[in-house]
């Protein structure tokens, strides 16, 4: 299930599905591989595993099927694969711009009304990530997977 938006396509939807959201989980990745900023937390590369998970993740937040939750453990998992990496805010930074960049060479629909509610997401995503993965207590255990929608600007339709 993904927001209650009547009348909207899902974010998921919009993109083109599982298939173009592989495309841009396989470009930023591929991204991170040459980015010396980010390489460091997938030592050996991206594994293939990794790569169908965060595009699982992609998929169910922008509401399409709910696999990550029912096969891959929901948020809890996410939760565990970023704590204690103690991401700055300039790596942060450099993922969401690279994640931003990957989505451009993915070819995603390029509207202002999708990029804005999916940097949305990476901008409220990747500062939760950040906060999570700092050493100590602090990390909300237990949390739905998120659900995204478009937010103030749906679809310019015409």
């Amino acid at each position: 299930m993904g927001v209650d938006e009547p009348g909207l396509p899902s974010l998921y939807d919009w993109a083109g599905g599982l298939v173009a959201l592989r495309r841009m989980i396989d470009c930023f990745y591929d991204r991170v591989e040459a980015d010396d900023a980010l390489s460091g937390f997938f030592p050996g590369g991206v594994t293939e595993h990794h790569r169908g998970h965060v595009t699982d993740w992609w998929a169910e937040v922008l509401g399409g099927p709910d696999t990550y939750t029912q096969r891959h453990g929901g948020y809890e998992s996410m939760l565990r694969h970023h704590l204690g990496l103690a991401i700055t805010p300039a790596q942060r930074h450099r993922f969401a711009t690279t994640m931003s960049l990957a989505a451009d060479d993915a070819e995603l629909p390029a509207d202002p009304e999708f990029r804005a509610a999916i940097i949305g997401y990476l901008e409220w995503g990747t500062r939760l990530a950040m906060e999570n993965s700092q050493p100590g207590p602090g990390a909300v255990e237990h949390a739905p997977t998120p659900r995204w929608g478009w937010g103030v600007a749906p679809p310019y339709q015409g």
